[in-house]
């Protein structure tokens, strides 16, 4: 039988939404896709939604075990779900930067605490700045969000739900075992193969082209879920190794061959100046959006004054706004505050322009997302951490806390913003899903800083559980480190930072969205990265050409799932398995 229609305003009683069993599901769900997608973000260096594998899971488990699960009631376990996985996503961008200066001695001993505090603050601050944005993004602008339609999609599919839900099982399994090989070592042959990576020089290509290929299926597997949408990250890792690498040895713009040296002093410096110019540029782009999310706020206040109810009993009330604010800003001051060596003028200026920063990058990363699915979240905390090392006069650590909650509120903002596109889609009411949120995600932040302190110290034979040289390189934390320690020395890479900043301005002014971003990162991560990543987008392009669209979505984006979740958690339990064998 047909599962009934529910329209958006209805306030029937029959349909199960906001239920104890979507909320339990939705938490559990969240915490084991925190725990995998920080591994997988230490790895690849960029973030996975996890409502696609919530929504799956969702179905199999409300409708296909409990027999009595509804879509709408689905879409609140999803959003429970990724909300508490964005919120780690935030956090995994920038503290485990605090650790690798912590292990090159730029800084001594630093507590997590005020880290703790801004996690908290800025999940609150993502939920509290969609309340306004929702009506103008989704219902007035209808931008496309097209990561809630997808999950819109699956959340329809009816039984082929459970049939997803096998498949995602099918590649748990697979990818597990095959992590499990890999820790072994039992492939491992010197000079052939060696950290996961597959040497394919031959004896006949140069070091300076990185003939490697990183043999992880989660690095695939995200690659099979972008498709043709991540070729540009292969783009740029083609352009950094196998266009500027070779010209520069040729032309004698190094001063040795060495890949190290020419990663180190060339491709990472442009790649960071290419971030910052693409998310500089990214600001300019969204002027229109901010300028009409601000012009409907005005709006809304104007007719409030004039006596119209213009949040009805689907939104949150304006209030919430203002109070949730308020709230953010005081603990954003209390953790600048607990920061040794922070005054209380530099205390009260970072809440202020930290809040303020927060609120427009916010608006900047919802749009690109509602637009193209791509979230430049990675470009943002560049800026914002840079900004704040000027405002507390080079403290790291409190320039680091603002970094980490404005990751977690703009990762908020547009998960949120997916999530609702979703309930629009389906007939869900928004305050139901903005009260969940508020009620779940800070718990995202809290697990994903106890995480990254277990992967630290989890690290086989006591070394560090992550960082350059490890199974988990940290490129997001290795671009942070870099700044941090060029701003404090004060030799800082002008020419190469400028240049890069021109190329990413360039290319962040182009139609898509998050280019200038995406093309930075591929730059700077490890290209045996970005190599299996393309592969995993050939593979999902062509699977698309031979079996078509509905085929591709209904079987590849499951199984790729599972790759991801199955190799991530695999990798977390033996981090734990090594602090407990200590």
């Amino acid at each position: 039988m047909a599962e009934p229609t529910l329209t958006k305003n209805s306030q029937s009683t029959e349909y199960r939404e906001l239920t104890v069993a979507a909320i339990t599901l939705g938490v559990a769900q969240g915490i084991i896709l925190n725990l995998s997608f920080i591994y997988a973000s230490l790895k690849l260096g960029f973030s996975i939604g996890g409502s696609t594998v919530a929504a799956i899971l969702g179905y199999a488990t409300l409708t296909g075990i409990m027999k009595k699960g509804t879509s709408i009631e689905n879409n609140i376990n999803q959003t429970v779900a990724s909300g508490i996985n964005t919120a780690g996503t935030g956090v995994v961008f920038t503290l485990p930067a605090m650790f690798l200066l912590q292990a090159s001695g730029t800084i001594t001993e630093f507590s997590l605490l005020p880290f703790l505090i801004c996690a908290v603050a800025g999940a609150i601050l993502g939920v509290v700045l969609i309340i306004p944005l929702r009506k103008q993004m989704i219902d007035l602008d209808r931008l496309r969000f097209p990561s809630g339609v997808a999950v819109t999609t699956i959340i329809r599919s009816g039984r082929a739900g459970l049939g997803k839900a096998k498949l995602l099982l099918i590649g748990f399994s697979i990818s597990a075992v095959w992590k499990l090989i890999l820790i072994s070592g039992a492939l491992d042959i010197p000079g052939i193969f060696e950290h996961e990576e597959l040497n394919l020089s031959f004896g006949v290509l140069p070091d300076y082209v990185s003939p490697y290929l990183y043999l992880s299926l989660m690095n695939m597997a995200a690659g099979m879920l972008a498709g043709r949408g991540g070729l540009p990250f292969l783009l740029g890792g083609v352009l950094a190794w196998w266009v500027i690498s070779p010209l520069s040895v040729q032309l004698g713009w190094t001063e040795t061959t060495s890949q190290g040296f020419i990663y180190g002093k060339m491709l990472r410096p442009l790649g960071i100046g290419v971030l910052i110019g693409g998310a500089l540029a990214g600001v300019v782009v969204a002027f229109p959006a901010i300028k009409s999310a601000m012009q409907s706020l005005i709006n809304a206040s104007r007719l409030k004054k004039a006596g119209v109810e213009v949040t009805g009993s689907d939104e949150m009330p304006f209030g919430v706004l203002i109070i949730g604010t308020v709230v953010a800003l005081l603990l954003f001051f209390t953790a600048a505050m607990v920061v040794p060596g922070t005054t209380l003028v530099q205390a009260i200026v970072g809440a202020l322009l930290g809040t303020l920063w927060l609120a427009l990058a916010g608006i900047i990363v919802a749009q690109a997302t509602g637009m193209t699915d791509i979230s430049p979240m990675s470009g943002m905390a560049l800026i914002s951490v840079t900004l704040m090392m000027f405002v507390f006069n080079k403290n790291i650590a409190a320039a680091m806390i603002v970094g980490v909650a404005v990751c977690v509120a703009i990762g908020q903002a547009a998960d949120m913003m997916q999530d609702l596109k979703t309930g629009f889609m389906i007939g869900g009411r928004p305050v139901k899903q903005q009260i969940v949120q508020f009620g779940t995600t800070w718990i995202g932040g809290l697990l994903a800083i106890g995480a990254i302190y277990i992967l630290w110290h989890g690290g086989p034979n006591g070394a560090n559980g992550f960082g350059e040289g490890t199974a988990l390189p940290a490129p997001q934390a290795a671009v942070l480190t870099g700044i941090v320690e060029t701003l404090k020395s004060g030799q800082v890479p002008m020419d190469k930072y400028a240049l890069g900043g021109i190329i990413g301005a360039l290319l962040g002014l182009a139609p898509m969205a998050g280019l200038g971003v995406l093309i930075g990162l591929a730059m700077y991560l490890p290209f045996s990265i970005t190599f299996g990543y393309g592969l995993g987008c050939l593979i999902t392009m062509g699977v698309q050409k031979i079996k078509g669209s509905a085929w591709t979505e209904a079987k590849i984006v499951p199984i790729a799932a599972g790759l991801i979740v199955g190799e991530a958690l695999t990798g977390m339990g033996h981090a734990f398995f090594e602090i407990m064998s200590k």
